[in-house]
């Protein structure tokens, strides 16, 4: 029987679940099975339960590390940064280095989350809902500050987040860009809209 290969930062639980989150985003969790996903990584289906215990539990771990990933980098943004400005620019780059460098698990993040069991469920959804009302705080006070044009603050970070997630479709057609083009094009495309003209 074959063994789970690891590299040598992550673990074999690590493992399964990144590949995991790759059949997931790939076939969708709900057309998804353990065998499959034994055959992704090269074992027999049985081994996978001695590190996981069930398809439901990666979905969980999947999306409540993206969530944990973005909440940790806002508490680190809002820690160590004073400016609106500077803030939204953090968070901006931080979700475009997700897109890019996760993207098989924000995916599953952004499209899967619903198969989540309660509470996990209500939980997951919470912590979306506290992400985007502090984001929404930092829009509302750089207005406040007018650093930012005046607008809407939930519609701001709501366009500026769907300009994000439409990542997706740069993901499936790259074109021909660095990542650093990719992102400084998108941070001065987003900001600029908000920028208020001094």
């Amino acid at each position: 029987m074959s063994k789970i290969s690891t590299s040598k930062n992550r673990t074999k639980r690590e493992t399964i679940t990144q590949q995991a989150a790759v059949l997931f985003r790939r076939k969708g969790y709900a057309s998804s099975t353990m065998r499959e996903l034994a055959e992704e990584i090269g074992v027999e289906a049985s081994s996978l339960y001695n590190h996981i215990g069930s398809k439901v539990e990666m979905l969980k771990e999947i999306c409540f590390k993206v969530a944990e990933s973005f909440h940790s980098h806002l508490d680190e943004t809002e820690k160590n940064l004073s400016s609106p400005t500077q803030k939204i620019e953090s968070l901006i780059r931080f979700h475009i280095h997700m897109m890019l460098d996760d993207f098989d698990a924000v995916y599953v993040s952004n499209h899967e989350w619903n198969q989540l069991k309660e509470p996990e469920l209500s939980s997951f959804l919470q912590l979306r809902r506290n992400y985007e009302k502090r984001m929404t705080d930092i829009v509302m006070k750089g207005i406040e500050e007018k650093q930012f044009s005046p607008g809407n603050a939930s519609v701001i970070v709501f366009t500026i987040l769907s300009a994000l997630r439409g990542l997706e479709l740069w993901q499936r057609h790259k074109k021909n860009i660095s990542k650093t083009e990719l992102e400084n094009t998108m941070l001065k495309q987003l900001l600029h809209g908000i920028l208020k003209n001094r």
